[in-house]
């Protein structure tokens, strides 16, 4: 064991997902406020720290059935770089770290706790549940971009939340539908409940919504960012592409960090972004 395999336990390559706490502060146009920035940097770290106690936590629980998984078992603790009393010392860290999130404000911690509580149910028992698991998972995103409002004490809007939602209900969906190409239903107990074609619905509902919504929220409240709204639609397209070609649809971040044209997709729509909102 070394701190390497530590630091993979705690899947900085994830954090990625927390880029959404930003959201609030590219929106809000306090982008060029330093003390915003700052405050919106810290809040990105906790929930760094809280999403990793959460991996933690799920790879404790599932260690047995990660070694199972084609992918899954190469995982420090599935693997055996690191034990579990390492990873419960790693976890208590995590939570120290989130506890000083209340030098931010206790709104941002109350946030980062609902978060946990929320995610150590998912661990026991929520992702069993059939459509219950995937709308847990896409509330997460959701509590990332109210902790990046409330770390700059600023109101989100009810369009963004709901686009917000439905981008990540539509992440979820596509998760499970590559779980259920790429490993059946041996890896994840909901798995075996759900078919093919139910979460293919629920791909296309949420690819739907998203669409729909975020070009509401552009024409209800930013019209100057009209131009993104193709660029979102090319992304969504692009992504449903790569997932239907490869199995990276287990995984957004990879998909993001390892398809060019997607993180192509995603430095010019927040160019236009900021460009349009700040220029």
């Amino acid at each position: 064991m070394n701190s390497l395999s530590l630091l993979r336990l705690m899947r900085p390559k994830q954090w990625v997902k927390n880029f959404f706490v930003f959201a609030p502060l590219v929106f809000s146009g306090m982008m060029l406020s330093s003390d915003s920035i700052i405050k919106s940097l810290l809040a990105f770290l906790f929930f760094s720290f809280a999403a990793s106690s959460v991996y933690i936590v799920n790879d404790i629980g599932d260690v047995e059935k990660d070694r199972l998984h084609p992918k899954k078992r190469f995982r420090p603790l599935a693997s055996g770089e690191v034990s579990v009393a390492q990873s419960i010392f790693l976890l208590l860290f995590c939570y120290v770290v989130v506890v000083f999130s209340l030098l931010l404000n206790y709104q941002v911690f109350f946030i980062l706790s609902f978060y946990i509580v929320v995610n150590l149910a998912y661990t026991k028992c929520l992702k069993n549940i059939p459509v219950i698991d995937i709308f847990t998972v896409a509330l997460g995103f959701v509590l990332r971009v109210y902790a990046g409002a409330l770390a700059i004490q600023v109101p989100v809007s009810n369009w963004m939340l709901i686009t917000v939602l439905s981008l990540s209900l539509y992440l979820a969906a596509v998760k499970r539908e590559q779980e259920l190409r790429n490993s059946g239903s041996t890896t994840r107990e909901a798995l075996s409940k759900y078919s093919s074609d139910l979460v293919r619905k629920y791909v296309e509902t949420a690819a739907t919504c998203t669409i729909v919504f975020y070009s509401m929220f552009v024409l209800e409240s930013k019209p100057d960012l009209v131009l993104t709204v193709p660029i979102i639609l090319f992304g969504i397209f692009r992504y449903w592409y790569i997932v239907d070609s490869s199995d990276l649809g287990e995984s957004p971040t990879d998909a993001v960090i390892n398809d060019k044209p997607i993180l192509m997709i995603v430095i010019s729509w927040l160019s236009v972004v900021v460009y349009q909102l700040y220029f």
